[in-house]
């Protein structure tokens, strides 16, 4: 991700798309992807998933007139013009981030297939950039802004002065379409006993203060307590040390936090090496892993890689690129996370202790380029795909899949168990629906074209928040349900992506 966006942004002169110009030289003489020419905007014969898009490329359907390309095409080649596709079919432009697109919250009630719902506003006084929300059971919220820090917000919107003593945060960066820096406030959590002991978790990237040439940055986690506006009692609690400082942005660092049951603290961390590839496979460095500790900090004897000679000992499963949400399901007592790929290949994965999730020996996507992800010819590492763990859900085309909860509340009861799922790019709410051995069922998009979606967590009340980033600032929106006899008219659908009323590339 990285390497691919630093030079399609910052050493060119604009964002631009290898894979467009592949359309344009095979396909454009034949196929329009304007509105109102049917191949965007109506049902394909033969399929529209990537897959079947990719057969009817490479088989084509000379009786109609249309060649097949598998002599003439490279297979990613071919699977770069499905994607490409399948992108447009869905209205989700490689080069369009929707950092500034309007931001409109759908009024009245919204209708979709399990509940009605209606969306307020619960504050739109916060920074363009924040990533995380935590409700507290007083009914407030705490948020973290990137580049500010700390609020709490209200139960009536007003929004706190940042909570001072916190880690320190950077507000310099590098706006290339998306915003790059160094040094920034991450995920925040609740100890599992936090009305007893008053524990709040905070994951940031440090940032190396004598680097002052190049920025460095590296992912630590910290405990804490919020009294009279101030953060006291800090306590570190996984902080690999500044031998790990890195140059990639935090951009990604993923940086999420998740509890289970037993007292065990999860820790996800992105591709902050050197590159998007370097130690992610490497057990003897912290990046593109997920990391298990006890919740002061102490490592957990059974941890996979305990007993392996040089590997990090907090290192629970590894092989990851960019994971953006990480969340305990604490009905079947498995953990999971939410992972953006490169051009397609975001995905939905179950993570099982010790497995390798194949970042960056393989992805289902592409390289921006439109290479594949072959990275292990060049580290000179041979593996066997079936040792790499595969996604429940392959979400290509990619909505930049973001954070996600599973349901548990009481006020949408038949989203139970269900999770939900947001994305930043698609701007889009997802409901999925798992079976008993955490297999993909279904999905349904219960919100479209709203904002980028960077948080999803559940109140006390059982409301549902979201926590969008916009260039004009950031908000926190809650869904709450509403009964058909409180609807003062008859429900209408919930906005939903032309042509598709269920999760792009779900399989």
């Amino acid at each position: 991700m990285i390497a691919g966006l630093a030079y399609v942004f910052l050493f060119s002169d604009g964002p631009s798309d290898p894979f467009e110009e592949t359309f344009a030289q095979h396909c454009i003489g034949c196929h329009s992807l304007d509105t109102g020419s049917g191949f965007v905007d109506a049902p394909l014969t033969h399929g529209d998933s990537v897959a079947a898009i990719s057969k009817s490329i490479a088989h084509g359907f000379p009786q109609q007139g249309m060649p097949g390309f598998a002599e003439t095409l490279a297979p990613e080649d071919i699977r770069a013009l499905a994607i490409y596709v399948a992108e447009r079919r869905v209205d989700r432009l490689f080069t369009d981030f929707r950092v500034d697109a309007p931001l409109t919250i759908p009024e009245g009630v919204l209708s979709t297939a399990q509940h009605t719902f209606k969306l307020d506003v619960v504050t739109a006084g916060l920074d363009p950039l924040p990533f995380s929300i935590q409700p507290l059971p007083d009914g407030r919220i705490l948020v973290t802004e990137k580049m500010r820090g700390l609020r709490i917000v209200e139960p009536d919107g007003s929004v706190s002065d940042l909570v001072s003593g916190t880690p320190r945060v950077y507000d310099d960066y590098i706006e290339a379409v998306l915003v790059w820096g160094h040094g920034w406030l991450l995920d925040v959590a609740l100890h599992p006993d936090y009305a007893r002991n008053g524990w709040i978790y905070l994951h940031h990237t440090r940032r190396c203060e004598d680097c002052w040439i190049v920025a460095r940055s590296y992912n630590r986690v910290v405990r804490g307590r919020i009294r009279d506006g101030h953060w006291v009692d800090e306590e570190v609690v996984w902080d690999p040390g500044p031998e790990f400082h890195s140059i990639v942005p935090d951009i990604g660092a993923g940086g999420r936090l998740a509890f289970d049951d037993q007292g065990y603290l999860y820790i996800s961390v992105g591709i902050k090496g050197s590159s998007n590839f370097d130690g992610v496979q490497n057990l003897e460095k912290p990046w593109g892993k997920i990391h298990r500790v006890w919740a002061d900090g102490r490592v957990p004897t059974d941890n996979p890689f305990v007993g392996t000679p040089g590997a990090y000992p907090t290192i629970w499963t590894f092989g990851h690129r960019s994971p953006q949400g990480l969340e305990f399901n604490h009905r079947t007592q498995k953990l999971w996370s939410t992972e953006m790929g490169p051009r397609g290949g975001d995905e939905i994965n179950l993570l099982l202790p010790g497995r390798n999730y194949g970042w960056p020996l393989y992805s289902m996507g592409l390289n921006y380029d439109g290479e594949p992800v072959n990275y292990g010819e060049w580290l000179d590492i041979t593996f066997d795909l079936n040792d790499i763990e595969q996604p429940v859900v392959d979400l290509t085309p990619a909505p930049a899949v973001s954070s996600f909860v599973f349901y548990e509340g009481d006020a949408f009861p038949r989203w139970r168990g269900q999770a939900l799922v947001g994305s930043l790019k698609a701007s889009e709410l997802y409901r999925v629906v798992f079976d008993e051995q955490d297999r993909f069922v279904s999905s349904e998009v219960l919100l479209s074209k709203l904002a980028r979606i960077r948080d999803i967590e559940v109140g006390f009340d059982g409301a549902v928040y979201l926590l969008v980033e916009h260039a004009e600032g950031g908000q926190i929106l809650r869904l709450s349900p509403v009964a058909p006899e409180q609807a003062d008219t008859r429900p209408v659908a919930a906005p939903q992506s032309p042509r598709y009323s269920a999760l792009p590339g779900a399989r």
